[in-house]
């Protein structure tokens, strides 16, 4: 779809407004809106932003990054191939956008240009990415202002499908209005939490699709008086929310769609190249998780024996391990091999967890890095001596132990490049710091509406 489609669309479903939507650093949904009567020009000329909000943190303070302050903007360019009408919102569309410096070239601050330029390495080497996340979240209610779980419900019961039938009938249609294909849905361990798995999609499109089903979820609800939570540990004494990344990586010769992670002589069907892909992202997986696990409250999360990765290391359907290969559906092995990033939530930005997955993988391929052994067993069921014997570490228990693993590390810091590291950097230091000070229920409580 080019310009010219999107403008002769929004005419004719007489939208008044158009959202420009970005995921700034601190993972929080942003836009700005053109009036339909002038989409056209913003579509050419963009919305123009304070260099700022790059620096803009979760805790809505700016981060000292030298050249985002008060003097400077970017344009907000959308990109015509994500226009969707929101079914959810009266005469309404949304497009997501790059971020694009008043020269006209890309910023390089920008998450979703960071993520263009990883598909961009993949293709150098004959590749591409598909992925497609699980997403996790809870339905509650505003009682006395604290949020409360909308139901009772347990584990998969039917019950819990049944009290939130409505509304997540009414996601599941806004969803696939804009286009975005249902795998699978649940009623989850926690009471009113849910789990919707979304169909694989070309990578950078995946990460749009986080943005839109975050978007969606929490729109809809609102119409049901309720209010939707993504992050990672909105209740302490409940289950943690994750958003797991499931991505692949195919051939791009033409006339061939080829999975490379399929192997149909290896255990699991897993092929030497997915085995060094595991290697490159668990040699780089404790600074990764200050991406992919971009809050303070997604250490509360990331704890032994729920479920949720504590630990560096990988297994055949391990459901502890920081990446899982998960079991292959009869009939279509070869199109269904992936690999399953567990250590990953919602307040992580998804074009950064994703560029990142991707940077960290390929220095796996392109140095054979190797994956080490598969665990059979959960890792945190070894002694401390034997984890240290097969070399499995735990993964950092606080966002500042990441984001110092993340500064050490020169392939995602170079990845990134210098200032999208830095700003990223400093915004997730403001963030730590503002919570210092805070009690774990202030911290849960805040997090709680962001995301």
């Amino acid at each position: 779809m080019n310009a010219y489609d999107v403008v002769q669309r929004a005419q004719s479903a007489n939208i008044r407004l158009v959202r420009f939507l970005y995921c700034d650093n601190g993972g929080i949904i942003r836009a700005k809106t053109t009036h339909a009567a002038k989409l056209a020009t913003r579509m050419r000329e963009g919305i123009g932003q304070t260099l700022a909000m790059q620096a803009f943190t979760g805790v809505e303070t700016l981060a000292q990054v030298e050249g985002m302050g008060p003097v400077g903007e970017f344009r907000l360019v959308p990109d015509p191939e994500t226009f969707v009408m929101l079914p959810y919102v009266p005469n309404c569309a949304s497009m997501m956008c790059d971020m694009m410096r008043t020269q006209r070239i890309a910023w390089e601050a920008c998450p979703r240009t960071f993520l263009k330029r990883m598909v961009g390495r993949l293709a150098e080497q004959g590749m591409r990415a598909e992925a497609a996340v699980e997403h996790e979240f809870y339905l509650a209610r505003g009682e006395m202002g604290k949020y409360v779980p909308a139901d009772r419900s347990l584990c998969y019961s039917t019950i819990g499908l049944d009290e939130q039938a409505e509304v997540i009938d009414a996601i599941l249609t806004a969803l696939e209005a804009q286009g975005i294909s249902i795998e699978l849905y649940h009623s989850e361990l926690g009471p009113g939490q849910q789990e919707l798995s979304i169909h694989h999609s070309p990578v950078l499109r995946a990460a749009d699709h986080v943005c839109l089903v975050r978007e969606t979820t929490r729109g809809v609800a609102l119409a049901f008086d309720l209010f939707v939570s993504f992050a990672p540990k909105p209740f302490l004494d409940q289950a943690g929310s994750g958003a797991h990344i499931h991505i692949s990586l195919w051939g791009t010769a033409e006339n061939t769609r080829k999975n490379l992670f399929y192997d149909a002589s290896e255990r699991g069907v897993l092929s030497q190249l997915g085995k060094y892909f595991i290697g490159g992202v668990l040699g780089h997986i404790r600074g990764l998780v200050a991406i992919t696990c971009g809050s303070p409250n997604s250490y509360r999360r990331l704890l032994p024996h729920f479920w949720s990765s504590a630990y560096a290391a990988y297994g055949y359907d391990n459901r502890e391990g920081a990446i899982r290969v998960p079991s292959v559906f009869w009939g279509r092995e070869a199109d269904s091999i992936n690999l399953e990033l567990k250590c990953a939530d919602h307040s992580g930005n998804p074009y950064l967890a994703l560029g990142a997955l991707i940077a960290a993988g390929l220095d796996g391929i392109e140095n054979h890095i190797d994956a080490g052994e598969a665990q059979d067993i959960d890792p945190g069921n070894y002694s401390d001596q034997e984890r240290e014997r097969r070399g499995i570490r735990r993964l950092p228990t606080t966002l500042d132990e990441a984001l110092d693993e993340l500064e050490r590390d020169t392939v995602l810091k170079e990845a990134l490049g210098p200032l999208l590291a830095t700003s990223y950097i400093a915004v997730k230091r403001d963030e730590c710091a503002f919570f210092k000070e805070k009690s774990p229920e202030e911290e849960a409580l805040q997090h709680f509406y962001k995301y």
